[in-house]
Order: structure tokens, then C-alpha cells, then sequence
């Protein structure tokens, strides 16, 4: 577990798209060091602009980060809305499921 910025914020929209790209680059790396399984990143909108992918949606990714399969997962905190807590549970289910059929 780690983030793509060394710093709180308040909201993902405080974090600058260069900061989120160089985020993006320091993951790549490690992840081609240690080889998880899966890269499940939170946060839609942060991995867009992170990782160049302005049309990525919720789910498994076509393309990869250091090499591994990516899923991006909603965001679970208080401030987006867009998902309750069933459907976040369900959703956080179907990437371990996934992670543990690799």
C-alpha cells in the first residue's frame, strides 16, 4: 500500500496533475521491484490524470503498471458519494477475487 503523493490533502483535486504524474513514475518502479499481484489503485479520476488514461473507467485496466494488471477501484471516502457502502464492497470484492486467481 502506498500513495501517489507524499503529502495530505483535504480532496484528490488539491493534488497537481505533475504531482500525480511523478506519483505514477515512483509506482511503476516499485511495482517492477516488488511484483504484487495486482496494482488496485484508488481513485478513478486520480488515476487518469496520473497515469495518461483519460478514458479509464472502474474495474481492470487494459494496460499495465510496472508491468502488473491495474485495477482501479472508487475512492471510499466520505467525500465521494458516487458509491455506498454495498456497492463498494462488492466492487473491493471483485478485485480480490481477481488478485487471487493470478
Amino acid at each position: 500500500m502506498t500513495n501517489l503523493a507524499d503529502r495530505p490533502t483535504r480532496a484528490a483535486s488539491e493534488l497537481d496533475a505533475d504531482e500525480l504524474r511523478a506519483g505514477a513514475a515512483a509506482l511503476d518502479a516499485l511495482v517492477r521491484e516488488i511484483e504484487p499481484r495486482l496494482v488496485a489503485v484508488v481513485g478513478v479520476t486520480a488515476f487518469r490524470t496520473a497515469f495518461d488514461r483519460p478514458r479509464a473507467t472502474l474495474g481492470l485496466q487494459g494496460e499495465t503498471v510496472g508491468g502488473r494488471p491495474v485495477w482501479v477501484l472508487p475512492n471510499p471516502s466520505g467525500l465521494n458519494a458516487h458509491h455506498q457502502l454495498p456497492d463498494l464492497a462488492r466492487l473491493y470484492a471483485e478485485a480480490r477475487e481477481y488478485a487471487e486467481s493470478l
